[in-house]
């Protein structure tokens, strides 16, 4: 039986990050095809070492995702080559903290807005519109447990992304009614080797991993959750 993402084409921002190459790989083995964004060329080289048989079905751009022009380049570039484009998936993000509001420095906060809320801003802007031509479409934010549990020492994070998740919310009311979808994700601290590298001593037995949450996007994206839209969904269990 054909995946319900056959013929569908997907793009992933930030494709190649710990919970990025997962999701691509996830919807690589349902049969979409799937574009990714990347700053890495080695990153995007391993990630299509990873998806083997599927890897004809991988492509990607190196793209900065927070300029306009580069992000309306490549999704012209998709409609070009595929004439459709249903599926964004902004797995976009970065994380500082450590510090107290006032010992934050300007430059922390202006790469935290960059990364966590001018990219999906970006993104929408190009995305949007072409999924109102076709009259269908799935967006997924995300964005952070964060967003809604403001922790000391996480000002410039937690502004980023609590502000993310109002602009997708925004989105999803701006889109009721038109067939685009729009939904966010809140995780808390993904198992990824990034962050094990920068939290040894924690037990990374409570993370959620990127394969579990990587199913609860394909699950947005999918016919099953046709009747969800405007939601957070935490994904961060019983930690």
């Amino acid at each position: 039986m054909e995946s319900q993402f056959g013929g569908k084409v997907v793009l992933i921002a930030g494709g190649t990050g710990g919970l990025g190459r997962v999701t691509a790989l996830s919807f690589l083995r349902e049969s979409a095809t799937v574009v990714v964004t990347y700053r890495d060329q080695r990153e995007f080289a391993a990630l299509k070492d990873q998806a083997a048989e599927f890897s004809s079905s991988l492509e990607g751009h190196r793209v900065d995702a927070t300029n306009e022009d580069e992000v309306g380049q490549m999704v012209r570039m998709i409609l070009s080559a595929h004439s459709r484009l249903d599926i964004l998936v902004n797995a976009i993000g970065g994380y500082a903290g450590g510090s107290p509001l006032w010992l934050t420095s300007p430059e922390v906060f202006d790469r935290m807005l960059a990364l966590n809320l001018r990219a999906g801003f970006v993104l929408s802007r190009a995305v949007v519109p072409v999924m109102l031509k076709q009259g269908s479409g799935s967006i997924v934010n995300v964005s952070s447990k964060a967003a809604l549990d403001h922790a000391a020492g996480a000002a410039a994070y937690a502004a980023s992304k609590a502000a993310s998740l109002a602009m997708t919310d925004c989105l999803a009311a701006d889109l009721k009614g038109t067939g685009v979808r729009v939904n966010s994700i809140l995780p808390s601290i993904i198992d990824t080797e990034a962050n094990r590298q920068a939290m040894p001593d924690a037990d990374f037995s409570k993370w959620p991993k990127p394969e579990q949450i990587a199913n609860v996007i394909l699950f947005l994206c999918g016919d099953g959750a046709a009747l969800i839209h405007g939601a957070a969904m935490p994904v961060y269990g019983q930690s």
